[in-house]
């Protein structure tokens, strides 16, 4: 079978998409971008037929014999070297609990058995796809994080994830790490702003970009945006100097907002001292689909199959 295409899958809360990869140029295939969005709450069969016909739209033409297989970018819990759903107590997605994706969408969507589906953490996913064609491509150790619904983040080294050294954190990520009151997770979500936003003027707020533009007019506002560049940069920091990381690149959909909390980050940055390059990214979503579709490349899949069962 061909290694020259891959689908490269993101799967959201709410949505899942795709794209086609050429994985010999590093090139998305223009066009082939596919989206549907996702009733989490809905029944195995329906969300399955979703995700199989996001999957369809994004094939497309491609000859199947050119098709050299499927990456998800999956979030947690889920066991990834299985490729078995585990989505309990999350709130979405309990439908799937003990599936096997890639036998049902095989099924589904008419593949050979001998198409692979492959499967890794949506934030490991993202940081690869930055750190192979991305902001971090040039650089050998970089940091991905993303900010949003929830704390993402990934440690690479030369393409790479990093799980299990002890310049990491355990599992290679921060999101459930100890941080003041609670962990890392609590802090640095969008659940913070709104949390907080509610406890200091009693108004609730649906997101951080509502905040955002409270915050050009309302110093309370843009305190709070203040208090977490400033927490992000000091909790984070120590892990990057930790790594030696040459570089941070930084997605989801927080930063809309870097502007009013990015200056305060670089400032608790610069007091400890942590040097880094810093760069938001230009793939955003995208990159978790190309970091996904990378998993079937020969020898990347060789190196991060060992790592699965970390995630």
């Amino acid at each position: 079978m061909s290694e020259r295409y891959a689908i490269g899958t993101d799967v959201g809360g709410s949505h899942i998409s795709a794209v086609l990869m050429d994985l010999e140029k590093g090139d998305i295939i223009q066009d082939t971008f596919s989206t549907q969005k996702i009733n989490n709450k809905d029944t195995a069969e329906n969300i399955l037929s979703r995700w199989a016909l996001a999957i369809k739209e994004t094939i497309g033409d491609v000859n199947p014999d050119e098709l050299s297989g499927i990456g998800f970018a999956m979030p947690g819990p889920f066991d990834y070297e299985q490729g078995i759903a585990l989505f309990e107590r999350v709130d979405k997605y309990e439908s799937l609990y003990g599936v096997n994706i890639g036998e049902r969408l095989g099924s589904l969507l008419g593949m050979k058995r001998s198409v692979p589906f492959r499967f890794m953490n949506d934030a490991t996913s993202f940081a690869v796809g930055e750190s192979w064609v991305g902001k971090a491509a040039e650089y050998k150790r970089s940091v991905a994080i993303t900010l949003g619904t929830g704390f993402g983040s990934a440690f690479i080294e030369s393409g790479i994830p990093v799980l299990d050294r002890d310049d990491v954190p355990e599992m290679g990520c921060v999101w459930h790490l100890p941080f003041k009151e609670g962990i890392a997770d609590d802090y640095f979500s969008t659940r913070w702003f709104i949390n907080s936003y509610k406890e200091k003027t009693g108004k609730v707020m649906p997101g951080v970009k509502e905040i955002a533009y409270e915050a050009l007019s309302d110093g309370l506002a843009a305190g709070l945006f203040r208090e977490f560049g400033t927490n992000l940069g000091e909790f984070l920091g120590p892990w990057l100097k930790r790594f030696n990381a040459e570089c941070l690149v930084i997605g989801g959909n927080m930063t809309g907002a870097i502007d009013l909390f990015g200056p305060f980050m670089e400032l608790a940055f610069k007091q400890l001292p942590v040097d880094i390059d810093i760069h938001l990214s230009e793939l955003k979503e995208t990159a978790a689909m190309v970091g996904s579709a990378r998993l079937m490349k020969a020898d990347f899949w060789n190196d991060v199959k060992p790592l699965l069962t970390k995630m």
